[in-house]
């Protein structure tokens, strides 16, 4: 198959907090796409095995802290999303965690005006009733292009020019995902269909990244005070982040947390088992993850049959379904029946 590259600029952010996200880091080679053997993992076709409930990182912990529950609509027969929440190390609040099934679950990124601006794209919000047929889970893309360090590719359209190095999610025909460093852990074939990147990895063989556990927080971005996001109050450390990553046997766990630092969202996403991760978006406004089972086995996702990860966070089970929603995101539906 033959890929068609057109180059587009990034739009400027607009309607967006004052405080702004920056990574502060030095900007890595720009490349442009190359034709090498993927690391994505294929689908299968039988589900994940359950995972194993997690430790806690201190305790006691709070009643269920570890314990996966299913959420979401099952998957041919089988729960596809499982949840949880952990307190951080050195932390006092609760973070949520996801735990996907990518043989059971197909990734498509969707993409916003602002983020990552250059539109039109066919997949944008509003999820449509076609998509919502199937959707058991979405999740908050990165931060706009700008700040990303980073590039976009999508709908054969290279958005802005991918990045060596940089932290990317990459999404195949089949609806496959992957997560990983940019020109080592994943890089381009004919059949990848979308590349988000953003940052620099955050976890890397299954470990916290020396970034990750390093005193340069801002290098993670710019982030709102404590109780404003105002670009004359200085940011926090410990403030709303998320971040997705993939495990060893394919899975793709995400987090989110009101009060993390980049090293605490790193042990969140290696704990529930992450080779590899990244960071997503951050501050009170962006993160989110909803999972969707409607009453009616085969029914359309909707916000009435949708259960945000963490209760506060600003987003919640309607946001995908806007067609204000001028940001990226990624959802997770069931695959058809016999696919693999």
């Amino acid at each position: 198959m033959t890929v068609v590259v057109v180059a587009l600029s990034a739009v400027a952010c607009g309607g967006a907090p004052a405080a702004v996200h920056h990574p502060g880091t030095a900007t890595p080679r720009a490349t442009t796409p190359t034709t090498t053997t993927p690391t994505v993992p294929g689908a299968a076709d039988k589900p994940l095995p359950s995972p194993a409930d997690l430790a806690p990182f201190a305790v006691p912990a709070p009643a269920g802290s570890g314990t996966w529950t299913p959420a979401g609509r099952s998957v041919a027969g089988s729960p596809a999303v499982y949840v949880t929440t952990l307190i951080p190390p050195g932390g006092s609040q609760p973070a949520g965690i996801a735990w996907m099934d990518a043989r059971l679950l197909s990734a498509r990124l969707y993409s916003g005006s602002i983020s990552p601006g250059g539109g039109p794209y066919l997949f944008t919000a509003p999820i449509e009733s076609t998509q919502a047929a199937g959707l058991v889970a979405a999740f908050n893309g990165g931060f706009q292009l700008k700040d990303a360090g980073g590039g976009y590719y999508t709908e054969g359209r290279l958005v802005a020019p991918l990045v060596a190095g940089a932290a990317s999610l990459v999404i195949t025909a089949d609806g496959s995902v992957d997560i990983g460093a940019w020109g080592t852990d994943v890089t381009m074939t004919p059949d990848v269909v979308a590349v988000r990147q953003n940052l620099v990895p955050l976890v890397a063989a299954g470990q916290p990244t020396p970034a990750a556990a390093g005193p340069d927080w801002q290098a993670w971005g710019n982030t709102c005070g404590a109780t404003s996001c105002a670009s004359d109050v200085p940011g926090i450390e410990n403030q709303w982040r998320s971040g997705v990553g993939i495990t060893a046997d394919g899975a793709l766990v995400y987090a989110l947390g009101p009060d993390l630092d980049p090293l605490q969202l790193a042990q969140l996403l290696v704990q529930a088992g992450a080779v590899r991760a990244m960071e997503l978006d951050i501050n009170p406004n962006w993160p989110v993850l909803v999972t969707y089972d409607p009453p009616v086995p085969g029914g359309p996702a909707a916000p009435s049959n949708g259960t945000g990860l963490l209760p506060g966070t600003a987003q919640g089970p309607a946001t995908f379904f806007e067609p204000s929603w001028a940001r990226d995101f990624v959802t997770m539906s069931a695959r058809p029946t016999g696919s693999g």
